[in-house]
């Protein structure tokens, strides 16, 4: 063999070599890309830059509006004389399925506007709306090709109200999310029975069943465009398995990579408390039910909270929280780095109960002087404060003022730092004179309290703050 023609070969061989490199790459890069569209596609791990991208508009928005609706707004709470009843109410008034089943050809929430109920949200300040798309109940309120037991199929409406809402969240700059049951009291495969039922489980398979549920949660975050939140519950029943919940948290991520999942697609969760182990636990966010935690929880959170004493539309249930509970409320959240999903239960006919309308109004009136003191903002650097909350922004501290000094004088006990400047948030022209000493600042106030409920003092800052607590 001559050298030339060894030369020659030897580069053939080289040509040969790459493009099979080559193509096998392409074919492996092409093969990743099916599994992710698949839905199967292993959850790669975030960096902590990531994870912060991610949640950012979460973490920014601060208040959210829930939303439970089914069935169970036909009775309204109400069964064979007993009042005490909302969504649970299948389970609570132990009805058969069967029985349960006939309400659907009932729903015809004629009056339902999504616009409306999109408007009332953003008009509160709200950021993101959280709806379920099925409760406990089974029975879906979207248009899912897994089952004749939705709006679609199974009422006179026949109108995907989440494929509404969705487009009038994206109308007016709303988050739309989704609440979606693991717990399934209507499915054949869903386990366990409830005690009183009379249904057999005999035949009964539950990875039938999640494999049915993880089918709709890919209707919903595939057919619906992008989905801000998807909020898990119903996961403590002692067939759910922490392997299910990371099996269904990596699918959903496989299908919207920045979609952002509560801590109930898996175990371990305390009870209302809503705390769990985010470094061992699948999950976002902890979901304190009804309670405020007495601090922050060193993760992100979210309290859900009813404005009465049920989250679905109970008609005799007059137990309204007061305006100013509500937004103390929220400030409070806020003031240690969580958000708040205050709940809403409409009426059978598609309606926001005219006492929840009144409150969004006027936590809606208060947002608009003030809600630069919440959106954006992290947790107090102060360990307490007597008299309020405290919300901080760089440079800036927000002190929200909930019992108003009857000397006019607020006391903000270890700020080492001297303000820039002080105002009211209502009044940033005026400037409030400030005396300063080691234990202490003390802000001179008008009289009078100009918002009873909450009235927001602004300190600005050329350089970070200090507080010694």
């Amino acid at each position: 063999m001559t050298k030339t023609s060894f030369y020659g070969k030897f580069i053939c061989f080289v040509v040969f070599l790459s493009l099979l490199i080559g193509f096998t790459a392409c074919e492996g890069e092409q093969e990743k890309v099916d599994v992710a569209e698949n839905g199967k596609a292993e959850l790669t791990q975030e960096t902590k830059a990531q994870r912060d991208e991610r949640m950012a508009w979460w973490r920014d928005a601060r208040f959210g509006m829930f939303i439970h609706w089914g069935l169970y707004a036909i009775p309204a709470g109400e069964w064979e004389g007993e009042t005490k009843h909302a969504e649970w109410i299948l389970t609570t008034a132990q009805i058969p399925v069967k029985e349960y089943e006939k309400f659907a050809p009932q729903f015809n929430p004629i009056k339902f506007d999504p616009a409306a109920w999109v408007s009332m949200a953003k008009d509160a300040g709200m950021k993101y709306i959280v709806i379920t798309s099925k409760h406990h109940d089974g029975f879906s309120l979207f248009d899912s090709e897994l089952t004749d037991y939705d709006v679609m199929d199974a009422t006179p409406f026949k109108r995907d109200i989440m494929k509404e809402l969705a487009e009038e969240c994206r109308k007016q700059d709303i988050k739309m999310c989704w609440y979606h049951s693991i717990m399934d009291w209507h499915h054949p495969d869903y386990l366990p029975r409830r005690k009183w039922e009379d249904r057999s489980s005999e035949g009964a398979d539950l990875d039938r069943y999640v494999e049915h549920m993880k089918g709709q949660v890919k209707e919903l975050v595939t057919n619906y465009g992008k989905i801000g939140v998807l909020w898990f519950d119903g996961e403590w029943e002692n067939t759910w398995t922490a392997d299910y919940g990371e099996d269904v948290y990596k699918f959903v991520r496989s299908l919207q990579p920045d979609i952002i999942i509560n801590n109930r697609v898996s175990v371990g969760r305390e009870g209302m408390a809503g705390t769990f182990d985010p470094a061992t636990s699948a999950g976002d966010f902890g979901t304190p039910e009804q309670e405020i935690p007495a601090t922050g929880l060193g993760y992100d959170w979210e309290t859900c909270m009813t404005m009465n004493d049920h989250w679905g539309y109970n008609k005799n249930d007059d137990n309204w929280k007061s305006t100013q509970d509500l937004i103390q409320k929220l400030v409070d959240i806020a003031s240690k780095g969580g958000n708040f999903l205050l709940n809403v239960g409409p009426t059978a006919e598609g309606l926001f109960p005219q006492p929840s309308i009144d409150r969004l109004e006027a936590i809606g009136k208060w947002m608009k002087l003030n809600s630069e003191s919440i959106y954006g903002t992290t947790a107090s650097l102060f360990k307490s404060l007597a008299w309020g909350r405290c919300t901080v922004k760089p440079g800036k501290l927000y002190l929200h003022v909930f019992d108003w000094p009857a000397d006019g004088k607020l006391h903000v006990p270890g700020l080492q730092s001297q303000a820039e400047s002080v105002y009211l948030l209502s009044d940033p022209d005026a400037q409030l004179a400030t005396d300063y000493t080691e234990e202490e600042a003390v802000i001179s106030l008008p009289g009078t309290q100009p918002d009873p409920i909450d009235t927001v003092v602004v300190l600005e800052f050329t350089s970070e703050p200090e507080v010694v607590n």
